[in-house]
């Protein structure tokens, strides 16, 4: 499989050194419209091509795939050059800034029989894939609520807010926790650093049968958090993708009801403590895994994750979350995509 890259900044080099070591691929070209990111790229991979200009790389005859590693807001643009010119996609997240640009994407890939998948790499992450094990099994019970912690100081953007860059990571993390979509947005965010770019925010979500998820993101902390903490009415677990021990911690608590005796219809809310247990949590890098799941799903012409309608329903949420933040946090209902 022949790969194209579309952008040399912090995240296009990984993509090539990626498919580069995997088997069954190779990188022909990458396309950047900075000399100082074409040379760097140059230097590293000898013998590998590189132009200027997208359009170029796109309508090359040795890229089969093309994966788009540019600011949010040329995604469309570039995706759907490279969909036109018979290419298949691995699209950075998130898909679009606009839903109707994302469900015009898929339709067009759908129409031209070619794979388009969004890089929603913590779908990929191995400690991510253990807490998702441990929901489907029910071992944390009926889920009561999921609360994310996405914060540090930089690196700040200017394309886009806080929200499309880190809160996608943790929205389509809930979903496919859940394998459901929220129903309604309702956020708050404040632009400290550039006027109209909102650099922390604080999300609600809600989701069928009362599950909450609540999201902080935020270029503007002191410390660096990647947390996620599931709360179950039997257990309660914990990734935290920085810790030292591992990323999953499965906290045996939870609060049971004890009967009055002196009144037999009233009870006491009692904390249950319980132990502490850390599984094995396989050591993988999750780029790796997803850019082979995605090298898989084109040679199968099947794609099961960060699929199509997935990923617009990412951008729906992010675009009822915006509504919201433009509204003073008024809860906003969100359309919901076919699954």
């Amino acid at each position: 499989m022949r790969v194209g890259v579309v952008g040399c900044g912090h995240w296009g080099p990984n993509h090539i050194r990626v498919f580069s070591q995997l088997p069954g691929s190779v990188v022909t070209c990458a396309a950047d419209p900075d000399a100082k990111r074409r040379a760097v790229v140059a230097g590293q991979f000898p013998g590998l091509a590189v132009v200027d200009d997208y359009t170029a790389l796109v309508s090359r005859p040795d890229v089969d795939v093309v994966v788009v590693c540019v600011p949010t807001r040329k995604h469309e643009e570039v995706t759907r050059a490279a969909l036109e010119a018979g290419k298949h996609v691995l699209c950075e997240k998130p898909l679009t800034v606009g839903a109707a640009e994302a469900v015009a994407l898929t339709d067009l890939a759908a129409s031209r029989g070619l794979t388009l998948m969004t890089g929603h790499v913590f779908l990929f992450n191995p400690g991510i894939l253990k807490l998702r094990e441990l929901m489907v099994s029910g071992q944390a019970g009926r889920i009561h609520y999921l609360r994310a912690l996405r914060t540090n100081l930089g690196p700040i953007r200017q394309d886009v807010n806080s929200v499309y860059d880190l809160a996608s990571h943790d929205i389509s993390i809930f979903n496919f926790l859940l394998d459901a979509e929220p129903v309604t947005a309702s956020a708050v965010g404040a632009s400290f650093l550039s006027p109209g770019i909102e650099d922390v925010a604080f999300i609600t979500l809600t989701y069928p049968n009362g599950v909450v998820g609540a999201i902080q993101v935020s270029w503007l902390d002191p410390k660096k958090l990647r947390e996620i903490v599931v709360v179950g009415d039997t257990k309660m677990v914990v990734w935290d993708e920085l810790a030292p021990a591992g990323p999953i911690s499965i906290y045996d608590k939870s609060v049971v009801r004890e009967q009055y005796y002196d009144d037999f219809g009233h009870f006491h809310l009692l904390a249950r403590e319980g132990d502490l247990t850390i599984p094995r949590v396989p050591s993988q890098e999750p780029l790796k895994v997803q850019n082979q799941y995605f090298l898989d799903a084109v040679k199968a012409g099947q794609l099961g994750r960060s699929g199509g309608a997935f990923s617009v329903s990412v951008v729906r949420v992010l675009e009822a979350i915006a509504q919201s933040i433009a509204q003073g946090g008024a809860p906003v209902e969100i359309a919901q995509a076919s699954r």
